[in-house]
């Protein structure tokens, strides 16, 4: 059985697993488009739209890369980010460590956590002395064991996207945060193509990291629209992340791949209404459908009886509504004799049956 996760919230203790309400995470990314402001009101919003949890990415262009125009740092893949260095790319998108404390600060005063993702030691112990309660490992990140070790020491939970990684970097990574003092780790499916297509997502690996590592597993979803997060929650994701923006129409290196208020909005509805309609195995008539047990079919008399008559296939049949004997017993009554007269269209039972 695999245990839950148990986090500090500012709404008290929350567990995230098997059995719980899904966790729902607001990438907010570099969709603050470099303004403090709109990063406060992207947390407004994500509040407004109910998710659980607002998530940073702590680094700066000198903590990812170095301010080189060489051919290997040129950026040559995904529209939104091509035709520039890797430096130039980050410049744009980091949000800056002044912020942060402050964007936590409000995200609380939401009733919602606030985590992030580290990218180095420095941040690491940024964001350890702003107390953070939940850490994130991006897929780009999973392969650097030296920063998971840093990670792991601040033994705090850790969610980690295995984008891109075989089942080997994951075992290893996973290793690496347990001995290290990681309590709780949460693997996210993830396909690390900005926008991912559904025929990409093969959703089937939520369940099966599970299976396979014994941990806590959810979706971190680069794909457009929000069927893909609601199909994922069938499947037994227990987190969602998703890139979150005011508009997309505002541009942004992330914008193209992040949902809106509205979108998350009816997010966050449809994962609350599947977790409702997967509930667990019941065999038994809810109740609302006890009071429709009335219209099944049962045992009743279709042409008046005399008392000594025999019943048969002429003067008893199931029918509609179901307040006689059930269907299984026609082949035991039939030939048995009538104990009184019975009038047509009188629910059989058994007092009207001589059983000897």
């Amino acid at each position: 059985m695999i245990k839950p996760i148990i986090i500090e919230t500012p709404r008290g203790k929350r567990k995230i697993g098997p059995g719980q309400p899904v966790f729902i995470v607001a990438e907010m990314s570099c969709n603050h488009l470099q303004s403090y402001k709109r990063a406060l009101k992207i947390i407004d919003a994500a509040a407004a739209a109910g998710v659980d949890a607002v998530k940073l990415q702590t680094y700066t262009p000198d903590t990812h890369t170095i301010d080189s125009d060489k051919e290997y740092f040129q950026v040559k893949v995904n529209k939104a980010w091509a035709g520039q260095t890797l430096y130039q790319l980050y410049q744009k998108t980091y949000t800056p460590w002044k912020w942060q404390p402050k964007l936590k600060k409000f995200a609380e005063s939401k009733g919602m956590l606030l985590f992030s993702a580290p990218s180095d030691i420095a941040s690491v112990n940024f964001l350890k002395k702003i107390n953070i309660e939940l850490y994130k490992v991006t897929s780009f990140e999973l392969v650097d064991t030296f920063l998971l070790r840093k990670i792991a020491q601040t033994k705090k939970p850790v969610i980690v996207s295995r984008g891109m990684a075989s089942m080997e970097e994951i075992k290893l990574a996973i290793k690496i945060l347990r001995e290290n003092g990681t309590p709780q780790i949460a693997v996210l499916h993830c396909v690390s193509s900005y926008p991912a297509k559904p025929e990409q997502m093969n959703l089937s690996t939520i369940p099966d990291i599970a299976k396979k590592f014994k941990v806590v597993s959810g979706l971190s979803d680069h794909t457009l629209g929000i069927t893909v997060p609601i199909v994922s929650v069938a499947l037994g994701a227990c987190i969602i992340e998703k890139h979150f923006t005011l508009s997309r129409g505002d541009g942004g290196q992330d914008s193209a791949f992040s949902i809106e208020p509205k979108e998350m909005k009816q997010l966050v509805k449809a994962v609350r209404e599947a977790e409702k309609a997967i509930g667990k195995p019941h065999y038994s008539a809810e109740d609302k459908e006890a009071e429709n047990v009335i219209f099944r079919r049962s045992l009743f008399v279709i042409k008046d009886i005399k008392k000594g008559d025999e019943f048969t296939e002429k003067n008893i049949r199931s029918i509609r509504p179901g307040q006689g004997l059930a269907p299984k017993y026609l082949d035991v009554i039939l030939g048995k004799k009538a104990i009184k007269n019975i009038e047509r269209g009188t629910p059989l039972s058994w007092n009207l049956i001589n059983r000897k």
